[in-house]
């Protein structure tokens, strides 16, 4: 038989499980890779491929001394495992499992990252003065846009009442003040000299008293 057709046999007789896509983890922190499948053949052998992040080439690993793989079975399912134990930087990189020499698992990136350390160490006392300070600032943010506000809503009400003070000495003006006087004589007068004759009062030899007319 070919090796060809023992690629073929291998390839429909072997059926990987999906793997984790990424793992992320902590810089000197533990670190588990796992690929799994299910076969109908006895024996697989598995190895370990990893593609480093600053290389180009896939190449078989080489365990370093703090690195381990163990191969299990459960339940009709083998398994193949990687562990760093502790994880390094230049351990990032993608890795898959290679079976009977041709047959690839689906991988999984994993990501060594190295955590952010603190820039500044402040003290307790320092830490309560700066919220504070914060506290402060965001009162004044608060306080100083509401007291300006009102400021300019009280000038406005100062400028409508000085607006409806000019317009009201503008409607004075326009009058006469002499026939204002006038029309106010005579309607007093009206209302002093009545337009009607006292008829008990009324003497034929008198003269006779023509009505006012209103």
């Amino acid at each position: 038989m070919s090796n060809e057709d023992q690629v073929g046999i291998a390839q429909t007789n072997v059926i990987f499980e999906p793997d984790r896509p990424l793992f992320r983890v902590q810089v000197y922190h533990t670190a588990e890779l796992k690929c799994c499948y299910r076969t109908v053949v006895n024996s697989v052998g598995s190895i370990w491929i990893s593609h480093p992040a600053n290389n180009k080439v896939k190449k078989e690993l080489k365990l370093p001394e703090y690195a381990t793989q163990n191969n299990f079975t459960v339940s009709g399912k083998s398994c193949s495992t990687l562990t760093f134990e502790p994880v390094h930087l230049n351990d990032s990189g993608f890795y898959q499992c290679l079976l009977t020499g041709s047959l690839f698992s689906h991988g999984t990136y994993l990501q060594v990252y190295k955590p952010m350390e603190k820039t500044i160490n402040l003290s307790e006392s320092t830490k309560n003065k700066i919220l504070t300070a914060e506290g402060v600032l965001l009162i004044l943010c608060v306080i100083v846009p509401s007291v300006t506000l009102l400021f300019k809503s009280s000038r406005l009400n100062e400028l409508e009442k000085k607006k409806a003070k000019k317009e009201e000495e503008n409607i004075y003006q326009g009058l006469n003040l002499d026939d204002c006087w006038s029309t106010y004589d005579q309607i007093e007068r009206s209302q002093a000299h009545g337009p009607y004759q006292d008829v008990g009062n009324f003497k034929e030899e008198e003269e006779q008293i023509q009505l006012e007319k209103p």
